[in-house]
């Protein structure tokens, strides 16, 4: 480990302390969902992604399939392509093999399974030079230096713009913008409205994998912050929020609880909950609004014949005088 990834990490720890120190004292009580993404966290996601009721990663990559020529046409070669929360980076060759990028930047801030993913897709592309980054990218992120002088493709795929709620999209987006600059593309999943029945349990799975992703924060807590959460008091629910048009992720107790996380008390009640994890499913207008307010153009967009997904291909916009 070098120096930096050193001060990065201690950097993710004071944060994941004071997020969830926050967040369990705050009043309804919530948890940001970025970490729910611990290396086990990371692993149980991509189990997810291949569950029979969990249609976006499919839908996408489908589209990814049929649609990156184009984007490619569109695009030409020889760009860095920055990839924000990689994950394993399934999708990404799909990508980077139409694209023909000079580098390829994943950044996640689950350092070792970002180290594992992109080890795995540097043998699978061996001419192809990439370069990590351990952060959190809903914060400033400085682009190594491979990335500095070329044009750029950010890619943020799994609609997980859908996790924030629509202020902190927008102001994700405008720091992406700044971080890639003026012109360059960003290839965005964004998934759609659809019926209840399908979006509850692709959020709460028959096999019990989603429970165990949500529920595997409480064994994150407990590892790394010297707590004694008695997880089986609690259990995993998703709902569908109507007016915020998201589907909800909470953790909650199925009875009177007290516990202690890094020498602080908590208690809840039966039926109270942690917040962890939003997801926003968009319609076709709203998409191209909140990309707008952040500072992209759509100049392209791809859905399924459903209706289910979209892929949208974005310029980052110049900065106006005026309407």
């Amino acid at each position: 480990m070098t120096d930096t990834d050193a001060g990065t990490t201690g950097a993710l720890d004071d944060a994941f302390r004071g997020d969830v120190l926050r967040g369990l004292g705050s009043d309804p009580r919530a948890i940001p969902a970025r970490w729910l993404y611990d290396h086990a966290g990371s692993g149980l996601f991509e189990e997810i992604t291949g569950l029979p009721e969990y249609y976006p990663t499919r839908t996408e990559r489908a589209l990814l399939e049929k649609h990156c020529p184009e984007v490619a046409e569109i695009a030409g070669t020889g760009h860095a392509v920055i990839e924000f929360g990689s994950g394993s980076s399934v999708k990404t060759p799909i990508l980077l093999q139409a694209v023909d990028p000079a580098v390829y930047v994943p950044i996640d801030i689950s350092g070792d399974f970002l180290r594992e993913s992109a080890e795995a897709l540097a043998r699978s592309f061996p001419g192809l030079p990439v370069a990590p980054v351990e952060a959190d990218f809903m914060h400033p992120v400085t682009l190594p230096e491979a990335a500095q002088k070329l044009p750029r493709i950010g890619f943020f795929p799994g609609s997980t713009i859908g996790n924030m709620v629509p202020r902190t999209g927008v102001d994700l987006l405008r720091r992406m913008r700044d971080n890639l600059g003026e012109g360059a593309l960003l290839l965005i999943g964004m998934d759609r409205v659809k019926s209840e029945t399908i979006l509850v349990p692709a959020y709460d799975d028959a096999a019990g994998v989603t429970a165990a992703f949500n529920l595997n924060l409480l064994d994150r807590i407990n590892r790394e912050l010297d707590g004694d959460i008695p997880r089986g008091k609690f259990k995993h629910c998703a709902v569908w929020n109507e007016s915020h048009s998201r589907i909800e992720m909470h953790i909650e107790a199925t009875e009177d609880v007290d516990f202690t996380v890094a020498e602080k008390r908590f208690h809840m009640g039966k039926g109270e909950t942690i917040h962890t994890e939003n997801s926003h499913k968009f319609k076709p207008r709203d998409s191209r609004l909140l990309l707008r307010a952040g500072g992209w153009e759509p100049i392209r967009e791809w859905t399924d014949d459903k209706g289910w997904f979209s892929l949208i291909l974005a310029e980052a916009a110049p900065d106006r005088f005026a309407p």
